[in-house]
């Protein structure tokens, strides 16, 4: 079948003419930019070049490789705290990978041979940021500024849709500590490492006790002279029950790569765990109690610290701050070349690090695991039609609707936004759904004459309201300090109300009464000249929907959620509903499916 497509010169205001020349549904050109080759950016070109013909896609990337914070985050015990095998596409396994919780290292080789086994490295554009974007009220579409880091010269490209796939753990930041322009050692931020520092027999600092830090200490404390780390805060610390580290066996990897099944049962089976344990951010869960004791047991027993037991471990609920393995952390804490300072760091001076405790500690090499903006706000002016620049609209609070877009500004879409489910459950699969959803919209604006399209305000203020009402509920609403939030009794901008299995079902379908749509010309242009697509293929069979039995897709959401999860093939999950009275419930779900 030769398609017709509405070509990309055709004016916004000639669209619906043209499309009277074709049939109905006739696929426009897109122009799409994508801003970040990291998972997000490698994803959403895999997808569209697998599901979409008729458009053009350019991927811009700061980095000199693809792969994103992986490529970036090379730091000594740089790993994912998600088990390795579930840290993949749903569709892309990995056979080999070395252990439970693998390397940066793997994790970007992951990614790299992701991009060039699906030829994506095509649409990508390195050593290109993008420092602007603004909406073309002639065009629509907007029209986007970018820095060629290698030449210094400034790009100027124009699309129809803008994918904002930057990611939230990519602006890394130096501590707002006084004097740190001052200090002469060597300064370090685990997310911007020198590879060419040597740590061995030096006198190391460390800032920090989040994901970074934990995983720093114990791979360098064993080369160093000595170790100060600098910890202002307590933490919880210890590996969720069942996924401790582990290093696989040839014959484990062996299994996994020749084995049918092996693998994905493997896979699942750690899945639906990590899918089971939404209850721990709820409060008053038996998973939340249970967990809370059995972290506090782990902790007690490697410290076998009175002084660091009492400062370390946290005094809110296990889960309020980002779940850390810690892969050998609490021991290290206790070793004779390690020396831990509790409290605030006042100053930085030419030789070390001021404590409020009044005492200069003066250091070879200071790192700083210290994190990045995660305020959500774009890293480049993004102004809508009405010259409003999101940056503005986000300074105090980022609010999105499901984390995947803005109200007021069009044809502008984001991975990882507010409020998704970053750390509520696996987050690839979440990535996967957004991708999903997106180019269900981006499918409707090339087949149908949209011009813009852009969550409702009203929508954006209820989903609000309902997650704020339903945060109070759980761990993350804690006084913690937390990357989930602003300050610490701030509101959650960076978690979803649910399971990420929630989120999934969440994103299933497009709910259009929630967008703002607006055409070029007649809506109903996109019908055409009365033929079908199905007409235009002489290879299609032209009476496919006479048949001896119905064969339908479920056409009720219950039902075709029945046929996705496969209800009816397992044995019973066990996991925690949350009752209308607050309490937890265990319960357990039938063989055909829980009752709803």
């Amino acid at each position: 079948m030769a398609d017709f497509i509405v070509p990309s010169h055709i004016k916004p205001e000639t669209d619906a003419q043209h499309r009277l020349q074709g049939p109905i549904h006739a696929p426009r050109h897109v122009r799409i930019i994508c801003i970040g080759a990291g998972a997000s950016g490698l994803l959403m070109a895999y997808k569209l070049q697998r599901h979409f013909s008729n458009f053009s896609l350019t991927v811009y990337e700061k980095n000199v490789e693809v792969s994103g914070t992986w490529f970036e985050n090379r730091y000594p015990g740089c790993a994912c705290d998600v088990p390795s095998h579930n840290y993949t596409w749903s569709f892309e396994p990995k056979l080999d990978w070395s252990a439970v919780y693998a390397s940066s290292k793997e994790i970007f080789a992951y990614f790299n041979d992701f991009a060039r086994k699906y030829r994506l490295h095509k649409y990508v554009k390195t050593q290109h940021q993008v420092s602007g974007a603004i909406w073309n009220k002639e065009k629509g579409g907007y029209d986007v500024q970018i820095t060629d880091l290698e030449s210094g010269q400034v790009v100027n490209d124009h699309c129809d849709i803008l994918v904002n796939a930057g990611g939230i753990l990519n602006n890394w930041q130096w501590p707002a500590i006084p004097g740190i322009e001052k200090y002469k050692g060597v300064l370090l931020h685990t997310a911007n490492w020198d590879d060419k520092i040597d740590l061995t027999g030096r006198h190391v600092g460390l800032i920090g006790n989040g994901s970074s830090g934990i995983q720093v200490l114990p791979k360098i404390q064993p080369i160093v002279s000595k170790c100060t780390t600098f910890i202002r805060e307590p933490t919880w610390v210890s590996p969720v029950q069942g996924l401790e580290q582990h290093v696989y066996s040839d014959k484990e990897r062996l299994d996994f790569a020749t084995k049918p099944n092996v693998l994905v049962e493997y896979r699942k089976n750690v899945e639906r765990g990590l899918n089971g344990q939404f209850g721990i951010f709820l409060k008053g869960t038996t998973t939340n109690d249970d967990t809370e004791t059995y972290f506090r047991q782990q902790m007690t027993e490697k410290l076998q610290n009175k002084y660091l037991e009492e400062r370390l471990i946290p005094n809110w609920h296990v889960g309020c701050r980002r779940l850390t393995p810690g892969v050998g952390y609490l021991e290290a804490l206790g070793k004779e070349n390690v020396e831990v300072v509790y409290g605030e760091i006042s100053s930085i001076s030419e030789r070390g690090c001021v404590c409020d405790n009044g005492q200069e500690y003066p250091l070879d090499v200071l790192i700083c695991a210290t994190g990045f903006n995660t305020s959500f706000k774009p890293r480049f002016p993004v102004i809508n039609p009405n010259g409003v620049n999101l940056q503005d609209v986000w300074k105090t609070e980022a609010q999105s609707y499901f984390g995947i877009a803005a109200p007021d500004f069009p044809n502008y879409l984001i991975f990882l936004g507010p409020n998704c489910p970053i750390g509520n459950g696996p987050v690839l699969s979440a990535i996967e759904c957004q991708a999903d959803y997106m180019l269900k919209m981006i499918d409707r604006f090339q087949t149908n004459n949209i011009s813009q399209f852009s969550p409702k305000q009203e929508a954006v203020d209820d989903f609000i309201a309902h997650k704020d009402a339903f945060m109070q509920r759980t761990v993350w609403h804690d006084p913690c300090r937390s990357w989930y939030k602003q300050r610490p009794d701030g509101p959650v901008t960076a978690l979803w109300p649910g399971s990420t299995l929630h989120y999934i079902e969440a994103l299933m379908e497009v709910r259009l009464d929630d967008w703002e749509v607006k055409y070029n010309g007649n809506r109903f242009a996109w019908m055409g000249n009365g033929y079908s697509q199905t007409e235009l293929d002489p290879s299609a069979d032209w009476a496919y929907y006479i048949r001896d039995k119905d064969d339908d897709e479920p056409l009720s959401r219950g039902r075709k959620l029945q046929a996705i999860n496969k209800s009816g093939t397992m044995q019973g999950n066990v996991g925690v509903s949350f009752s209308g009275n607050g309490k937890s419930e265990e319960n357990k779900a039938s063989a055909v499916g829980a009752k709803l």
